[in-house]
């Protein structure tokens, strides 16, 4: 039991936002919070959906550190500011940026401001396909499979796709690039006020899932390894890091400059950071063989098992394993899906149109009202789109979908996937699409439920985080129906930053392990979800129609010949 009035902050860097909590070390009870949502994210300046470009500008990082930070310490006083012990930080990820040798990405750099190559490369970022395709051809070249631990196939959303495919195209990036690095990884080296990018402290979790490190090769894959691939990288490895950490460690002391800039003390510990799904697994109390599914735009499935007991399997096509991803000390094994409610915002999207293009030019009716009434609906069309659908009958023959609108992360990652809708006539109206969509992405999920299953890592209960979990029972009940397995709901708001507060006490040395902060400060589930077994044997069926469908469009003209390289890769996975 800790002492009373010791305070740490979880900083989680989201897609859209980041959200900062103040937290009771003691029992987990939130203080203070706040949201800031990145102003050139939300007007998609440096971005380009159409040729899957999406850029962040550090910008957008730095004064949402510091708003955040701030608020919440106007909120909680400066009382509870004089007690904080410490921060850990989350972020998404893969999310990379080109930085020069003091660690600064080119970004803040005279010359680079307005280049989204300079920029960090969002996770969700596929611009890299083609990169990613070699790599996979390359890496059967080699008796080492360096890929073994990623789940075999390396995919477009991470770190080397995305650095070999700005050094390519962009000549200044390239003549100006020092090193690269994770967007977890820069901000406890910015709040320690790094100056030497070789003193970075990375993080076992993206260096493990992501770059390739790994001990049973001493660090990363051998520099002719990647010099083979193509000469731009020469000598890049020597750039980067031999050395990892895992979160429940300290990555220095916040710098003068920062505690100043945020008010708090000049001896706050700066822990190391990781991704957000794999500090939210933490704060939504993973347990061993449980799989933590964070749900928002996408998701990220999250399993922990005890080292010697997962010893020598390989799950293929997952987004890896790695010891102390997750938990110190124990195999971290990370799934998802690339699109998740991005799927329901596509179709939510394409029913406001007519809103966003004809109403708001309107003659009838002033700008005001249209905004009113474009907002009013914006608010509540998947809400009552979700009502509508509940209240359908489940049919075997029902429309029919694939959740592959922003490609496949797992079960083997291809990026170069297009989603689809099947069976659609002339009685298919929004809800009964709507319901498809839903029911594709709990088919997705399970598909990844299956493999763990399938490969030997059994799957023995499933718990829910996120902005999805928390606000839609609908679908929900659907997950728990198609996976015909109860589904836990964690009572949390903001998981990912409750999981990074959980590091930050560690790192301070307030606790002794991460499971000793899970059981201080977890909150524990608020709802749970059991199949209904009318309805699982009617998934079940369509399940197997969900995947013959899918196996017919991977066949496709349109989706081989973007992906030539991944098909020898996914057909041995």
């Amino acid at each position: 039991m800790i002492a009373s009035e010791q305070y740490v902050i979880g900083v989680d860097y989201g897609s859209d936002s980041v959200r900062t909590i103040i937290v009771d070390a003691a029992n987990g009870n939130e203080v203070a919070a706040s949201v800031y949502y990145y102003p050139r994210w939300k007007q998609q300046l440096y971005c380009n959906a159409s040729l899957n470009r999406f850029r962040q500008h550090p910008l957008d990082y730095v004064e949402g550190l510091e708003e955040t930070v701030k608020r919440c310490i106007v909120q909680a006083g400066a009382e509870v500011a004089a007690k904080v012990k410490a921060i850990s930080v989350d972020t998404t990820g893969s999310t990379p940026v080109a930085v020069d040798k003091t660690g600064t990405p080119l970004a803040l750099i005279p010359g680079f401001e307005e280049n989204p190559n300079a920029m960090f490369v969002l996770w969700k970022d596929h611009t890299s396909v083609n990169e990613a395709a070699e790599i996979n051809a390359h890496a059967t070249r080699f008796e080492t499979n360096y890929l073994q631990f990623v789940g075999g196939i390396y995919s477009s959303e991470w770190f080397w796709a995305k650095l070999l495919h700005i050094l390519r195209e962009d000549e200044a990036v390239r003549n100006n690039i020092y090193s690269f690095v994770e967007h977890c990884d820069w901000i406890p080296f910015l709040l320690t006020g790094g100056n030497d990018i070789h003193q970075m402290k990375r993080g076992v979790c993206s260096a493990g899932h992501k770059i390739l490190w790994a001990k049973e090769w001493n660090g990363l894959p051998p520099n002719e390894w990647f010099s083979a691939l193509d000469p731009l990288l020469d000598g890049f490895t020597a750039k980067l890091f031999k050395d990892t950490y895992t979160s429940d460690k300290a990555a220095g002391t916040i710098s003068k400059e920062w505690a100043e800039r945020l008010g708090l003390p000049a001896d706050v510990v700066i822990g190391v950071g990781a991704f957000d799904a794999h500090m939210g697994a933490v704060g939504g109390q993973i347990e061993p063989y449980h799989l933590s599914k964070v749900m928002g735009t996408s998701t990220c499935d999250m399993l922990v098992a005890p080292t010697n007991e997962v010893e020598g399997k390989l799950i293929k096509g997952i987004c890896g394993q790695v010891p102390g991803s997750i938990i110190p000390d124990m195999m971290g094994m990370e799934a998802g899906q690339s699109a998740f409610g991005d799927a329901y915002a596509w179709f939510k999207n394409v029913l406001m149109w007519p809103l966003q293009n004809i109403l708001s030019k309107s003659s009838i009716v002033s700008a005001d009202v249209v905004k009113q009434l474009v907002d009013e609906t914006a608010e509540k069309i998947i809400p009552e789109l979700s009502r509508q659908a509940a209240n359908l009958p489940l049919l075997e023959d029902d429309e029919l979908a694939i959740d592959w609108f922003n490609g496949r992360r797992t079960p083997d990652a291809n990026q170069a996937l297009k989603g689809a809708i099947s069976g659609l006539a002339l009685g298919s109206d929004a809800a009964k699409i709507f319901r498809a969509i839903v029911e594709a992405t709990c088919f997705g999920a399970k598909a990844i439920v299956d493999r763990f299953n399938d490969q030997g890592v059994p799957v023995k209960g499933l718990i829910g985080m996120g902005g999805v979990a928390k606000k839609s029972p609908f679908i929900m009940q659907m997950m728990a129906d198609v996976m015909n397995m109860p589904i836990r709901i964690h009572k949390s708001e903001q998981t990912c930053a409750l999981g990074a507060a959980m590091f930050a006490a560690t790192a301070a040395g307030l606790f002794a392990k991460v499971e000793d902060a899970m059981d201080a400060m977890g909150q524990g589930f608020d709802a749970e979800y059991h199949p209904d077994q009318a309805n699982v044997a009617i998934y079940k069926k369509r399940y197997e129609k969900y995947k013959q469908l899918g196996g017919f469009l991977e066949q496709q003209p349109n989706m081989r010949e973007s992906k030539a390289e991944y098909q020898d890769i996914v057909a041995t996975a």
